[in-house]
């Protein structure tokens, strides 16, 4: 075995040894369900609410395992990735492709109009009344907002799907979706179990769609710049509750250097953040020590103007480098990024003439992006 071989062999065991306690939320929410479903211990109301609200946040944690295994890390394994991510998206009706795609151009093309994710926030063709009354219906309806947003870039004619396998693979998956919630329903319905599948699975995934939609809205909503680490806001705390839901979720929060570096294993985002914070001391990231404090920044822009980019303020953005959106880049920045867009630059971009330049551009973030004021430097 190659030096590189064995090196790559044991970055991948690393990771899977990582990421496998992480996934207590599975049993712990598969118990919470069947608790709901066969009412055990008791069929007391205080209970119920407790299997509930345990069932809906394990329900939360998976669709942060589905967005790891849309970047293939899922354990440091590809095809575990796309089996694990086939299997949620077909529980929560969005495939797996759809929204792997999705989410590429969401990394490439952040907060702007050609980020598909993020609409209808980052579309400037909306109106205002309309994101705020597609903000306010989403909330509690994230569990079936979320699935017509992602189908936007399978059915839209617009589309820039055009990948003829991709799409193949996206039509095969929809119709694994129909079937198995065909079949699914026409079991409840044979043996008269609606009570029971409401109350065991679709309260909870309501309120996991709404845990969703608010870590959405919390990392993205009102986030003017085009620059990865200062357009998301990033969660990272020493509190016991913050450092365990960031555990429990890939570390998702640790969302700029995420957005930054695509391919970047999850456990090491929080390092890669304080070097970015120790290079550029001069800027203000929006980084928060918990996601109460993040919730709070958001909660303007979430009443009143909820958008992103251009809808919240942002300038035109210029034109990408010449790239490809096959697949997830590197380094978001330093591949795809005009320097006009770009804050933080690329080690291989800096030059001795750019920290004034880099300093400026920070005093115009400061004016145009009210919401880095607030943020904490951690």
């Amino acid at each position: 075995m190659s030096n590189a071989t064995f090196e790559q062999t044991s970055i991948s065991k690393s990771i899977a040894q990582s990421a496998i306690p992480r996934f207590i939320f599975g049993p712990v929410g598969l118990l919470a369900i069947l608790c709901l479903a066969l009412a055990w211990p008791m069929d007391y109301w205080g209970l119920k609410v407790l299997w509930t609200l345990t069932a809906a946040y394990c329900l939360f944690c998976w669709t942060s395992c589905f967005h790891e295994a849309a970047h293939h890390t899922l354990c440091g394994s590809k095809q575990f990735s796309i089996v694990v991510g086939r299997f949620l998206g077909t529980m929560i009706f969005v495939p797996f492709h759809v929204y792997r795609e999705s989410h590429i151009r969401h990394h490439a093309y952040l907060n702007k109009s050609s980020d598909w994710e993020l609409w209808p926030y980052s579309d400037p063709k909306t109106s205002l009344w309309f994101r705020r009354i597609f903000c306010w219906l989403e909330i509690p309806f994230g569990v079936i907002t979320s699935p017509c947003v992602y189908g936007r870039l399978y059915f839209h004619k617009d589309s820039p799907l055009t990948n003829p396998e991709i799409r193949k693979k996206i039509r095969n998956e929809y119709i694994a979706i129909v079937v198995f919630w065909t079949a699914a329903f026409a079991v409840v319905a044979y043996t008269n179990t609606w009570v029971i599948f409401l109350t065991a699975w679709v309260v909870p995934h309501i309120l996991a769609g709404i845990f969703q939609t608010f870590r959405k809205f919390t990392e993205h909503l009102g986030m003017e710049s085009y620059d990865p680490l200062l357009g998301t806001r990033t969660v990272i705390g020493n509190g016991p509750i913050t450092r365990l839901a960031t555990y429990l979720n890939f570390d998702i929060f640790v969302h700029g250097p995420h957005h930054r570096h695509p391919r970047y294993r999850h456990d090491a985002l929080c390092n890669r953040m304080a070097e970015y914070q120790t290079e550029n001391p001069e800027l203000k990231y929006p980084v928060f020590p918990t996601y109460w404090h993040a919730i709070a920044d958001l909660l303007p822009s979430l009443i009143f103007n909820p958008g992103v980019g251009m809808n919240v303020g942002a300038p035109t953005p210029a034109e990408e480098k010449p790239h490809d959106v096959s697949d997830f880049s590197e380094d978001v920045t330093a591949e795809i990024l005009n320097k006009d867009d770009a804050i933080v630059y690329a080690d291989e971009e800096q030059t001795d003439e750019e920290p004034a330049d880099k300093i400026q551009s920070a005093s115009q973030v400061s004016q145009n992006h009210s919401q880095l004021d607030t943020a904490t430097n951690h």
